[in-house]
């Protein structure tokens, strides 16, 4: 049983006219897992995502930013609530999306607008235990299964934008790699590989019959 209890209550809530404010980050963590082919270690990223009851799908922890916090606490203050987990979260959110609340889906007037802002938070400790385990299960996915997964398209948007440069740094860790090779001089290349020519002209000009024309 978790000692710790979650908020309640929209009294400190924050708005932006209308809009509700909402800060929220999508939990990641690195895997080691076999390499298929050569049988080396690699690193495979994957993402916590939460349940709630009677549902199928699932969402990243976030929920209201209050006046007491920063838009970062907040982020981490949902994650621990709803999520169960702590971690370092990044320096700057991941964008900021407008929504409606669930229940406020079909609505055509101005209640139930948010603006959710979203973070990428390494996970580093996981509980056993959180304030809002009866009403969230969680749940560790690859990214592909994330993006099926996901109840809303503003959280699918922001895990596009929390993988794409995830891909790029990737990318240019490979290319630093190729960059680091040391680069063999041509002469040793050269010697293992000599040119067949070479020695087919050097045998074609010691032929007698050059040789007596060369007379």
């Amino acid at each position: 049983m978790s000692y710790l209890t979650a908020r309640t209550g929209r009294q400190r809530q924050r708005y932006d006219g209308h809009l509700r404010l909402v800060s929220g980050c999508i939990p990641y963590r690195f895997e080691k897992s076999d390499g298929s082919c050569n049988g080396s270690i690699e690193q495979k990223l994957l993402v916590l995502m939460i349940s709630s009851p009677s549902r199928d799908d699932l969402v990243f922890p976030k929920g209201g930013w209050e006046d007491d916090e920063t838009m970062s606490e907040a982020a981490c203050r949902e994650a621990l609530e709803e999520a169960g987990v702590k971690g370092v979260l990044g320096d700057n959110p991941l964008g900021a999306w407008e929504y409606r609340s669930k229940s406020k889906q079909k609505s055509c007037s101005l209640q139930g607008g948010c603006k959710g802002f979203m973070f990428a938070m390494e996970v580093t400790e996981e509980l056993d235990s959180w304030p809002e385990q009866a009403n969230y299960g969680r749940k560790w996915l690859t990214i592909e299964e994330a993006f099926r997964s996901c109840r809303y398209d503003w959280m699918r948007e922001a895990l596009r934008k929390f993988t794409t440069p995830l891909s790029e740094t990737r990318e240019n860790d490979t290319r630093k790699e190729l960059d680091e090779l040391p680069l063999r001089p041509i002469s040793e290349i050269g010697s293992e590989h000599p040119n067949p020519m070479s020695s087919s002209s050097t045998s074609f000009a010691n032929h007698p019959s050059i040789q007596q024309l060369a007379a």
